[in-house]
Parts: structure tokens; C-alpha cells; sequence
């Protein structure tokens, strides 16, 4: 068990990094759809490949952050029933949810995004738009960030089992500490002292 936590905190640290990074891409698209936006009122000018460049950015920051989203336990839960019961019965619920539905429906997305990926990067395939982007980049997107999303879901049901074997801490109690919004808060605390 102890080699799959470690491993389990390998992809952790993996998604963490890559959830940080990507998510400085919504500032990025914010600037390019404000910029795009004046360039067009004062100038008259539109490129469909800087409205595109907004899409795939969108599709970066959605698609690669999904790991970062399920390592926070950040995505949204209806917990009416699973609230109210023990932490026990809430693991069992994240790891049956995670064998049967997470893990399969990702997998199945890699599955049918790969083939869509190969074709698009071996034919060069372009937007259809007058001046558009390339298409690749955001086609490999759907594989890989779904790829992060597994690895993630694994290594939550490691955390999980763990957790229920006694060889391993409560998954749950590490999220309840801080919310997202106050993470950021520190980290832009950081920035403007130059800690980062």
C-alpha cells in the first residue's frame, strides 16, 4: 500500500503543478478576449484566429484543470443524503462513483479522442474559419486531460482504500481545511511579497 501512496502522491503533486499553471490561462484568455474586443470596436478589425485562440485557452483551462478540480474535491456534489453520513459511508460512495462512473467514462472519452486526435495532427487539418488555428492542439487536449483525470481518480481511490484499511488518513478532512478561494488569496498574498 505504501508504494501506491507514493505513487498516489506523485500524480497528486502532477496535477497540483499543472492545476496552477492552467489556471494563470484564464488571465491569459481574459487579455486576448479584452483585447480582441477593442481591436474590433476602434479598429474595426476581427481574426478569427484570436477567437479561436479564447476557445482553445477555454478548452485548456477546462480540460486540464479537471484533475487539479477532483485532487481539491472541488467539482460539485449533491451531498443532501451523503452529508449527512459517516465518513466511512462517504468514502465507500467516492470509490464506488469512481470505479463506475468516473474512471469508465473517462477512459471511454481517451478512447474516442485519440483516434480523433491522430487523424486531425496526420491530415493538418485547419479550422474551416477564414484564418483560423490549426486544430490539433485542442483536439490533443480531450486525451490528455481526461488521461490527468484518471490518473487522478486513481490515485483518489488509492487515497480511499487507504483510508478504510487504516493505512492512510481521511481524504475528506484535507479539503475541508481551506476553500479554493482562500488558497488563491494566499497565493496572490505570495506574489505581491515576492515569496513566489
Amino acid at each position: 500500500m505504501e508504494l501506491l501512496l507514493r505513487l498516489s502522491r506523485l500524480v497528486d503533486g502532477l496535477n497540483e503543478r499543472i492545476g496552477k499553471s492552467v489556471a494563470w490561462l484564464v488571465l491569459v484568455a481574459v487579455l486576448v478576449s479584452a483585447i480582441n474586443a477593442i481591436v474590433r470596436k476602434l479598429f474595426n478589425l476581427s481574426s478569427n484566429a484570436w477567437l479561436e485562440l479564447q476557445w482553445y485557452l477555454f478548452s485548456a483551462v477546462f480540460l486540464l484543470a479537471a484533475g487539479y478540480t477532483l485532487l481539491r474535491d472541488d467539482h460539485v456534489r449533491i451531498d443532501v443524503i451523503a452529508g449527512r453520513l459517516s465518513r466511512r459511508a462517504q468514502t465507500w460512495i467516492d470509490i464506488l462513483g469512481t470505479v463506475f462512473f468516473l474512471l469508465p467514462m473517462a477512459l471511454l472519452f481517451i478512447y474516442l479522442s485519440w483516434p480523433v486526435f491522430v487523424r486531425t495532427w496526420e491530415h493538418h487539418e485547419i479550422s474551416g474559419s477564414a484564418g483560423g488555428l490549426v486544430i490539433w492542439p485542442a483536439r490533443l487536449l480531450v486525451p490528455v486531460g481526461f488521461t490527468l483525470l484518471v490518473l487522478q481518480g486513481l490515485s483518489e481511490l488509492v487515497k480511499r482504500i487507504a483510508f478504510l484499511t487504516g493505512a492512510g488518513p481521511d481524504p475528506g478532512a484535507v479539503h475541508e481545511a481551506r476553500s479554493a478561494e482562500e488558497d488563491l488569496a494566499e497565493e496572490i498574498r505570495k506574489l505581491a511579497e515576492g515569496k513566489v
